[in-house]
């Protein structure tokens, strides 16, 4: 017969480490399991106490044998853990999911005990070479892979460019999709203000976990201390801030990734359709002539690089006020992105999302939540929330 404490580790097996992706016992959390009988345990410690267990035997035989056949049905289980780093932030996420494991076991009832620890310096050293080994590169540049990956652009600022990014990530990440997105604007990062992220990525050896807020995996430069500071990179050095973010970074494998590109077309614009030639590029835009007319250049870089453009989005397409649809600025301007792109492109752009202009977008926002999520996380069913549903599966389909 398997022993109980095989067929617990076949069962954490199926836990997974939210930073890595993989299963706490691929990567050697798990340093030992003991499952010890809680009769055996009270004999012990009677043993230790000087005490028999003949001078602790009830004077009911019928009692005894029934009390000796319950106890022998619950154990006692010590689980010793070795997470990546000390004080790793997701240490109580990944304790209670071993208790769960644990608790949950059929065939007995189980008491767990988790002894929790960092690895040693060669072990995580070790663990990290390997992960580094099956990558090597940029993971998002190879034969085979199935990440669907869009890149969030506009020509000018002030569109509602990175909004659009994060609350998309969101919706995504709320429809059950493992997404991961990267802060592409150098100079102006907004994704971690908009996901309420005040913390810095785990590095493990020089290999970095990216931070999870409301199921989203991210990474950004304004995570880093010194952020705050003005970015004067150009060129190359640009460049690589990208090739960083793609290949210092363990993603896992994401089902989506999102990038918030810079405005305009740039060196970032450039750079990511060279690291990513099977990125998606999605164009946002607001209704208005002057905004509509700059859009069309940020789509027009796929005449200059191998890059797909997906669709056109027009954000503050409207407000709804006492029942009246206000075009606050204007209309048309979505549609006319589509159309001059199409042609220019001689493929169809379509006009994928007229977004609303909601102060809650930027309400919620600000305050480190996307405006798509109800507080618990869960997609919110405002006619707001609806449009970035309907926007994600069109762009997954």
């Amino acid at each position: 017969m398997r022993t109980i404490e095989a067929e617990l580790y076949e069962r954490l097996s199926k836990v997974i480490d939210p930073e890595l992706g993989r299963s706490i016992t691929d990567v050697g959390m798990i340093a030992a399991i003991e499952a010890k009988p809680v009769a055996a345990v009270e004999a012990d410690g009677r043993q230790a106490s000087g005490v028999s267990d003949d001078a602790n035997a009830d004077d009911s035989g019928a009692d005894g044998a029934a009390g000796s056949a319950d106890s022998a049905d619950v154990y006692d289980v010590t689980v010793k853990v070795e997470l990546t780093v000390k004080d790793c932030p997701l240490s109580q996420t990944i304790t209670n999911q071993i208790n769960g494991a644990v608790s949950s076991y059929p065939g007995a009832k189980l008491i767990p005990h988790i002894e929790v620890s960092s690895m040693s310096r060669d072990k995580l050293a070790d663990l990290v070479a390997g992960l580094k080994a099956e990558r090597r590169q940029n993971p998002f540049n190879k034969p085979g892979i199935t990440t669907r990956i869009f890149a969030i652009a506009s020509g000018k600022g002030g569109v509602g460019k990175s909004s659009v990014a994060a609350n998309l990530a969101a919706t995504f990440a709320a429809l059950g999709y493992d997404t991961a997105a990267i802060d592409a604007d150098i100079y102006g990062f907004s994704l971690p203000k908009l996901f309420g992220v005040h913390t810095q990525p785990t590095n493990l050896n020089g290999m970095l976990m990216p931070v999870t807020a409301w199921g989203v995996k991210m990474i950004s430069i304004g995570m880093f201390a010194g952020s705050e500071r003005a970015i004067l990179w150009r060129g190359p050095r640009l460049q690589r801030s990208l090739e960083q973010f793609l290949a210092d970074v363990w993603w896992g494998s994401p089902d989506v990734l999102l990038l918030d590109l810079a405005p305009g077309t740039g060196d970032m614009a450039i750079s990511v359709a060279q690291a990513l030639p099977n990125a998606e590029l999605v164009v946002v835009t607001t209704p208005q002539p002057s905004a509509s007319d700059v859009a069309v250049r940020s789509g027009l870089v796929a005449l200059q690089v191998p890059m797909k453009v997906r669709g056109v989005v027009e954000n503050m397409s409207y407000f709804d006020h006492n029942g009246e649809r206000l075009r606050i600025f204007g209309e048309g301007g979505g549609a006319r992105v589509s159309q001059q792109l199409t042609k220019a492109l001689g493929a169809d752009v379509p006009l994928l999302a007229q977004l609303p202009l909601q102060p809650e977008i930027r309400e919620t926002g600000e305050a480190g939540r996307p405006a798509v999520l109800t507080p618990e996380g869960a997609l919110d069913s405002s006619p707001l929330a609806r449009s970035f549903e309907a926007l994600a599966k069109r762009l997954i389909a």
